[in-house]
């Protein structure tokens, strides 16, 4: 079953963030992710407006997008956020057709 990966961001310090972003394309890639949309116009509709960037992934199965993001090579990339030039929340979640159990 597809399964999205999605994370929200604050950017502290854009010129180190950016060496995380220049690396984490192909690891998604390389664990079948497809970014569906990453930047871009946005709107708070509701909640805190702290996040400035989000991002969707999809990935072909749950598991799929779990091992990307325990991988070396993502943990290694995201040093170079961790050290506080952003801030992330990232969830990963099966896509489901709306009507499942809570």
């Amino acid at each position: 079953m597809t399964a999205y990966w999605m994370a929200r961001s604050k950017i502290n310090t854009p010129e180190n963030y950016s060496k995380y972003t220049a690396l984490v394309g192909d690891i998604l890639k390389k664990y079948g992710g497809k970014p569906l949309s990453r930047g871009g116009k946005f709107q708070m509709m509701e909640g805190p407006d702290y996040f400035e960037r989000f991002v969707i992934v999809e990935f072909p199965t749950f598991e799929d997008a779990v091992a990307c993001f325990e991988s070396d090579e993502y943990q290694a990339a995201a040093e170079h956020r961790r050290d506080g030039s952003g801030e992330v929340e990232t969830v990963i979640m099966d896509a489901t057709d709306g009507m499942g159990a809570n």
